[in-house]
């Protein structure tokens, strides 16, 4: 035992840079690994404890004043019903913020879907203007009970009287109206009502839904919102973080795993004496193994426990989303176990790679067997061997002579005999024939060139393994860095990418289309006003509603961001987004019907917009298109393209101040608001990253100098100084290095462009929001490589070339 200590502390002190190395990148897979844990709890568990707290509605049904929504109750699958409550849409402001909501008549506190306080208390028979409102829409106007909410255009106000956290679908501002419980004697002049069913099988939710809409008739169904809806948009984005932190995390952890691995492989063939006196002396092939494993266990397990009492202790105090995820995530039943299971698992991949590297050394004799004479990659090319001979070498060049000095046909150029063209070792060229149009030009290789690019590649399992090893962090790289290209180009070009406009005005009923669209127009910093209205309609089948929108005209189109196909300018052409799509199983060129109301719209799918409200379940089409089946449709709704530069917080301040409490304007959410964690989550993972692959590239270098110790006299003998000596393994790791460069750039930018993609049709958006990061970047970044390497590289292998030809002997006998 005491053997195996000294060998373990040794073997420490002789490679102090590379136990760090590991101990730092496996406390970042650990680190990054536990995040996506935190963020994936964050995202699920608030919701579905506000569900299961609440007894939250399964289908909300929004429907007009006159269905008969008594029957629902009885329908098979329908557990219990919420309402039904009067609704009616409006807009509330306080303190110069502005949100449409849904006020909903609720004379008790209800028993499916109930409101959980957060503040204040429930409703109050004795003050009939007094409201709850949900947390969301709370946090928008910066509201807290005792606030004053006013309703622009009448001399109503409302006094908020507590704030509650519901499982229903969350206030977007412009997208979807806040929830704002009120008594009935709040809504006179409902202009709809809604009823929510809780069911006993959740799975058949899309049924229940079919069911109610035949029972109710189309024409009665205003909106359907189901629980998938409003769990997927409160996951959110917290989920995609988790999913970015999980996938790279994982990755890697697996060129952890590679380079543990090629790191005790290197090793082992270095201390190949060395495990052979260990076995001399009464080693076992077991004791051999456990030397290795434990000692990498150790510096495995140390990152491993370090990052997971850093996540513990610090976790929560990081300023962001990342820090409240940590936060909900240390407070949830499973949150103990994850914190010991992560790091398990982590140490036991890391012990499998190293144990499968350390059984070699286990098999190693315990009498070493002479080394083979020559390369197992083959020996030199005859290049190689003309430029250890000579400075240079000889190659044909086709070229006309003339003028003075010409050489007469049959004539030979010096040095060369025959029909071969020779080099100046008198060694003939195969396949060049003599003429006087070929006259010999020589080009001078320095030794180190060739010899470094020979020792690179010669041994080529061993290479290609090396390659793949370093490949496979840059590859990650590569695929980190183009998800931040991706999400620089959401807030720096959000036209490409489905936001041609920067805001949204709502406006009242009944407002004139052109003073408000020529209101709108002049003012300084409007480009363009898209006049629009959008509506809830029912998909063929009747289980959902979808989102069918009119946006500008035939002759001033609407400027949509296509992935596929072409734009919509005829009659009953539209765009649909990738969730449409995917709902409906229809694809670019197919028809497709649905019903607004009770009249059926049929629209002809041309084409693919890039979506990003609404989960991509958009169908689009021109604002003529949609009066032509109902004419007297009216602009709801005014997009509003600015011009370059235009500051959208100052333009949207003189519009509210112009329309004069008319117009209700709001910034066009960006779905790269919410990936701003992303970020720095994308800055860490690559430094893991460069963490590993570093440890690769020590691995390299160490086993490159290790190896040439035996080529140091030959090389030594044939008049090659120490500098040459040394660029020959400079010339090695980074030709090792490029490859791997080369390698991670063509297959990671396709990959990056495949996942980021994927994700975006996943998520409804929609493919096609892929970017690459420019070919500057991507050169910089891997000239940085290449060179970094060749600098790591030059150290050692200095050291190694300056040894004194005594001290070598020993590595070649």
């Amino acid at each position: 035992m005491r053997a195996t200590l000294r060998w373990a502390h040794s073997d420490l002190r002789s490679h102090r840079g590379e136990a760090l190395f590991l101990v730092l990148a496996t406390a970042g897979i650990v680190a990054s690994l536990l995040l996506a844990t935190a963020l994936f709890g964050y995202a699920t568990n608030p919701w579905q404890r506000v569900f299961t707290q609440a007894r939250g509605a399964h289908v909300w049904l929004h429907t007009d004043r006159a269905a008969d929504t008594g029957r629902l109750a009885a329908l098979d699958g329908v557990q219990s019903v919420a309402g039904p409550y009067p609704t009616a849409s409006t807009t509330v402001a306080v303190r110069g913020t502005r949100a449409s909501v849904e006020l909903r008549g609720t004379a008790e506190r209800p028993d499916v879907g109930r409101p959980l306080l957060t503040a204040g208390h429930w409703l109050d028979a004795g003050d009939p203007d007094g409201v709850v409102l949900e947390t969301r829409l709370a946090r928008a106007l910066l509201a807290q009970p005792g606030d004053t909410l006013t309703l622009p255009g009448t001399p109503r106000t409302l006094t908020v009287l507590g704030i509650a956290d519901s499982p229903e679908r969350r206030y977007r501002p412009g997208e979807q109206p806040g929830l704002v419980w009120a008594p009935p004697a709040a809504v006179p002049e409902p202009g709809g009502q809604v009823i929510g069913l809780r069911l006993t099988d959740p799975g058949e939710t899309d049924y229940a839904v079919q069911r109610a809409v035949t029972v109710l008739g189309a024409g009665a169904i205003g909106q359907v919102s189901t629980w998938e809806q409003a769990r997927a948009e409160a996951q959110g984005d917290n989920r995609l973080l988790g999913q970015v932190l999980g996938l790279f995390g994982l990755g890697a952890l697996l060129a952890a795993g590679l380079a543990v691995h090629g790191a005790i492989g290197t090793r082992i063939r270095g201390h190949l004496r060395d495990i052979s006196v260990l076995k001399a002396i009464g080693f076992t092939p077991g004791q051999v193994v456990r030397v290795f494993l434990l000692q990498h266990l150790a510096y495995a397990l140390l990152g491993a426990v370090a990052a997971a009492a850093l996540t513990q202790a610090l976790g929560s105090r990081v300023p962001g989303r990342l820090g409240d995820a940590v936060g909900v995530w240390q407070g949830l039943p499973g949150h103990t176990l994850a914190l010991f299971v992560v790091p398990a698992c982590v140490v036991l991949f890391i012990g499998a790679t190293t144990g499968l590297a350390a059984w070699r050394a286990g098999r190693v004799p315990p009498v070493p067997l002479p080394r083979p004479a020559g390369a197992q990659g083959g020996g030199l090319s005859g290049a190689a061997r003309r430029v250890l001979g000579l400075p240079g070498f000889r190659v044909p060049v086709g070229a006309r002579v003339r003028g003075r000095g010409a050489r007469e046909p049959g004539a030979r150029e010096p040095g060369v005999r025959g029909p071969g063209v020779r080099g100046s070792d008198g060694a003939g060229a195969p396949g060049a024939d003599a003429s006087p149009w070929v006259r010999a030009l020589e080009v001078r290789v320095p030794p180190a060139l060739v010899l470094g690019w020979h020792k690179a590649f010669a041994r080529r399992p061993r290479s290609l393994a090396t390659v793949a090893r370093l490949t496979l962090p840059l590859l990650l790289i590569v695929v980190a860095m183009s998800a931040w290209t991706t999400i620089d180009r959401f807030h720096s070009r959000p036209e490409q990418i489905g936001l041609p406009t920067a805001l949204t005005v709502r406006v009242d009923a009944g407002a004139d289309e052109h003073g408000t669209r020529a209101l709108l127009e002049r003012d300084p910093g409007v480009a363009a006003a898209y006049p629009g209205v959008e509506v809830a309609a029912l998909v063929p089948g009747q289980t959902a509603t979808i989102a069918l929108r009119g946006l500008g005209t035939r002759a001033d189109p609407y400027p949509y961001a296509l992935a596929e196909g072409r734009r919509a300018h005829g009659p009953d052409e539209a765009v649909a987004g990738q969730g449409l799509l995917d709902l409906l199983e229809v694809e670019v060129g197919d028809w497709v019907r649905m019903t607004v109301g009770d009249r059926p719209q049929i629209l002809h799918i041309v084409g693919r917009s890039i979506e990003p409200e609404n989960a991509g379940r958009v169908i689009s089409t021109s604002l003529d298109t949609l009066r032509e089946n109902d004419p007297r449709l009216e602009p709801a709704l005014y997009q509003l393209r600015l011009h370059t530069g235009a500051d959208p917080d100052e333009v949207a301040g003189r519009l509210t101040e112009t329309g004069h409490g008319r117009l209700d304007v709001h910034a066009v959410a960006n779905p790269a608001d919410g990936l701003s964690p992303l970020r720095g989550v994308v800055l860490g993972l690559v430094a893991v990253l460069a963490l590993v692959g570093l440890i690769e590239l020590l691995t390299a270098i160490g086993g490159t100098v290790r190896e040439s110790e035996r080529d140091l006299l030959a090389l030594k003998a044939i008049g090659l100084s120490p500098r040459q000596i040394t660029g020959i393994t400079v010339t090695a790791t980074a030709c090792t290095a490029l490859a791997a460069v080369l390698l991670a750039a063509v297959l990671g930018l396709p990959l990056a462009h495949w996942l980021i993609d994927a994700q975006g049709a996943s998520s409804g958006i929609g493919a096609g929001i892929a970017r690459s990061p420019s070919p500057v970047l991507l050169v910089v970044v891997g000239a940085g490589a290449v060179l970094g390497a060749a600098a790591l590289a030059a150290v050692p292998s200095a050291r190694a070339a300056r040894r004194r030809l005594a001290d070598t002997l020993s590595a070649v006998t």
